[in-house]
């Protein structure tokens, strides 16, 4: 049977109260079926897997195309869903509040808001501001009584300020805003991902791995980390096998290069999977 939205917001928030879980990142209904078939207990999605299927650089989807994404994520699914939801599409807290409404309705079990401007020039918020934007995400989903668990993201060594403290002081303070989770994509080092733990214990962290890394689950999961997410990384693996067949054919005039699973694999898949 099918599970309900509540049911995979129940299973998702039990999934960070021990241990460690992986949560891959798929950018359309085909990989999310398949990474469901794998056997992963939830996903996330991906901003930039999501822009680069429509044509776009990361950051460029507008809130209603995310939003329909998501909807359609959730419904092919009957896996829990956490929202890729970028710095919650407004220009405001209220707005922010907004935006988050809109994507509970979609069905997620869970959504990030972080603390990015999209500016080169001064790639982070103030704080304070973050904070706000955060604390209305927080009264949003408070109000809505779904139960969605929202995750708040200092962005600092994905932005070019890789300050441990201020990542540190941004999460604590994330934390104490209502941030059932917490995040810092880019850290990579044991010592940065223990001082992350330890800042917002007990709360669950987030690990990004979006790249290749001597770091196992068992390593991670005995740093305190929950869970782990691979961002754009399985989509840019997905380029880099089309880019590199593609180039063979149009450089060289080669069609070795013309591999991957065969196509009675992917379709006996896809015929024989359960409707969520």
């Amino acid at each position: 049977m099918a599970r309900t939205t509540q049911d995979k917001r129940i299973a998702f928030r039990a999934l960070h109260e021990t241990g460690c879980f992986v949560i891959p990142n798929p950018w359309d209904v085909g990989s999310a079926l398949m990474l469901q078939g794998l056997g992963f207990a939830a996903l996330a999605t991906t901003s930039s897997g999501l822009a680069w299927s429509q044509g776009k650089p990361d950051g460029a989807s507008s809130r209603e195309e995310v939003l329909a994404h998501l909807r359609t994520m959730c419904a092919e699914t009957d896996l829990p869903i956490n929202a890729d939801f970028e710095s919650g599409y407004a220009t405001d807290a209220a707005g922010v509040a907004e935006s988050v409404r809109m994507a509970i309705d979609t069905g997620v079990a869970g959504l990030s808001i972080e603390d990015a401007t999209g500016d080169p020039t001064n790639p982070l918020r103030p704080i304070e501001e973050a904070v706000m934007r955060l604390k209305a995400a927080r009264a949003a989903v408070d109000a809505s009584g779904s139960d969605v668990l929202l995750v708040g993201r200092a962005e600092n060594f994905i932005v070019g300020r890789p300050d441990l403290a201020d990542t540190l002081a941004r999460l604590k303070a994330y934390a104490e805003a209502g941030a059932d989770c917490l995040y810092a994509p880019g850290i990579r080092t044991r010592d940065e991902i223990a001082a992350v733990v330890r800042a917002v214990a007990p709360k669950p962290v987030n690990l990004l791995i979006g790249w290749p890394s001597e770091l196992t689950l068992a390593d991670v999961t005995a740093l305190g980390v929950r869970r782990i997410s691979v961002g754009g990384a399985l989509a840019r693996s997905a380029w880099g096998g089309f880019l590199a067949a593609a180039r063979g054919i149009a450089e060289g005039g080669r069609f070795d290069g013309l591999t991957g699973t065969p196509g009675g694999e992917l379709n006996a898949f896809f015929r024989e999977r359960p409707a969520p």
